[in-house]
């Protein structure tokens, strides 16, 4: 398999908006030019496989195919000891068609209670394969595991799906209350992408200035809302917004609280047409209400 080149426009095969933010951020610095599967109108294939190796090949091989242009797909989930390695890699049908991680944590807290898995703290660990195809067909898989274990009630708004619940080993925050730079230090999509980098991108010299996103960057926010599922969640995004409103206030179309509330209140009246989390529909309107450009 050919090795990618800078300027390679390369297709994230996922409609996941946090998931397909997280990994731009990660090629940004390699010159890489990637879109997503969603911004192709690319259809998702139905995750009829076994394994995270089988499902991430299935999306990549998908988005390469229908695309003609080399796809990058990642799956990735909880796995939890006491339950068997549930949910596994049907980690988002836990949160049901919704994507509601608030129910789909509760599950698992309910699940874990059933089996007396609370007596210590219950062993877990996130994975992430990624796979890399060619339209050709022809793909490459890249694995990576952080270990840790759950808690409950979940802590923290960062983050997103689990994140909450899973305490990584040597740290004491969850992942929904560390902040994005240490989450993404030791994560699992990171580790699986270190694997990525290493076999297929090291030709490429590291633009560092071009990594991460600013507090300011519309994707992230977007990323944010479309991914957050709990009470807290919404609380840490109306803080980042809060804070972009004092750092970035003239981005914003509505930067008065007249405005602002003039067009929430108009964000609101309409109906909603999204079958998620209240909490995520709220942030979808305080988001639209800033006219954040």
């Amino acid at each position: 398999m050919a090795k990618l080149a800078a300027g390679t426009r390369l297709v994230v095969a996922s409609h996941n908006p946090g998931k397909v933010w997280e990994i731009r951020q990660l090629l940004a610095p390699y010159g890489l030019d990637a879109i997503s599967a969603g911004d192709l109108d690319l259809a998702e294939p139905e995750e009829t496989a076994t394994t995270f190796v089988g499902n991430a090949q299935l999306k990549a091989v998908a988005a390469a195919e229908g695309s003609g242009l080399p796809a990058l797909a990642d799956d990735s989930g909880l796995e939890v000891k006491c339950l068997d390695g549930a949910p596994g890699i049907y980690s988002a049908r836990w949160a049901g068609p919704g994507k509601d991680f608030g129910v789909a944590m509760k599950k698992v807290a309910d699940e874990i209670t059933a089996r007396n898995g609370w007596e210590t703290p219950p062993r877990a660990n996130f994975i992430s394969v990624l796979c890399l195809a060619w339209p050709s067909g022809e793909t490459r898989v890249f694995e990576g595991r952080v270990f840790g274990h759950l808690v409950w009630p979940p802590r923290g708004g960062n983050g997103f799906g689990y994140d909450p619940m899973f305490v990584a080993d040597g740290a004491s925050d969850t992942f929904g209350e560390m902040e994005p730079a240490a989450k993404y230090a030791i994560s699992h999509r990171t580790r699986a992408f270190a694997q990525f980098k290493s076999e297929m991108l090291d030709q490429i010299a590291p633009n560092e200035s071009a990594s991460g996103a600013s507090e300011g960057d519309r994707d992230a926010f977007f990323a944010a809302a479309a991914s957050l599922s709990t009470r807290p969640e919404l609380a840490a995004f109306v803080a980042r917004l809060r804070g972009d409103l004092a750092d970035h206030g003239r981005d914003w179309g509505n930067a008065t609280l007249e405005d602002f509330l003039e067009s929430l209140s108009r964000e609101l009246s309409v109906d909603a047409k999204s079958d998620g989390p209240a909490w995520r529909q709220v942030a979808h309107a305080l988001l639209a209400a800033s006219a954040k450009r």
